[in-house]
């Protein structure tokens, strides 16, 4: 039955979830919440996880979540339910798009999803953001102002600023390793 309930659930995610793996975030996490799966601490402390692997978040998020709830089978089924309605419109666009691309009907469609998509991902930022500073996870949770977290983005942040500064981008994997220095320091 649960094997049953992760394919799904994450072939749904999968169908109706846009942005790549960011934009599936906040899908996962309700799928999870309503389901009863995991709670909000448990889902941040495996996107922190997932952030910190190699590879897409989703599909490493789809493991996580799937393995905890059905083991082997159930994180083999929920990564196939996740990626296979991309890896098969995928196909179709690759197959089709060279022909179609200079079609302006499918221009203004992309530029229309571009900004959903980021919105969609600015979204899910946000609610970590609201969730790991300040405690946040549902309308009716009490405030409690966690000032390791946030100890923990304003260094990033500075960190970032001063690359930027030398008009650099800092390396992705750098921001992770002083965050797991800092998390493991602080907390």
């Amino acid at each position: 039955m649960i094997l049953l309930q992760l394919f799904f659930t994450f072939f749904k995610i999968g169908t109706f979830a846009f942005g790549g793996g960011y934009g599936m975030l906040s899908f996962m996490i309700d799928e999870c919440l309503a389901h009863n799966w995991l709670t909000m601490e448990e889902l941040l402390n495996f996107i922190a996880v997932a952030e910190s692997m190699p590879g897409p978040i989703a599909i490493d998020m789809a493991t996580f979540i799937g393995s905890s709830k059905g083991g082997f089978l159930g994180a083999l089924l929920s990564v196939i339910a996740v990626i296979s309605v991309s890896f098969i419109v995928m196909l179709l666009i690759a197959k089709f798009f060279k022909k179609f691309s200079h079609n302006n009907w499918i221009r203004k469609i992309l530029n229309c999803v571009q900004p959903v998509v980021i919105g969609i991902i600015l979204a899910t930022g946000t609610n970590f953001l609201i969730s790991t500073v300040f405690n946040i996870s549902t309308y009716n949770s009490s405030f409690l102002f966690s000032w390791k977290a946030a100890l923990i983005l304003g260094i990033l942040t500075i960190t970032t600023l001063a690359f930027k500064i030398f008009k650099k981008s800092p390396s992705p994997i750098l921001l992770i390793i002083i965050s797991g220095i800092l998390g493991f320091i602080i907390f």
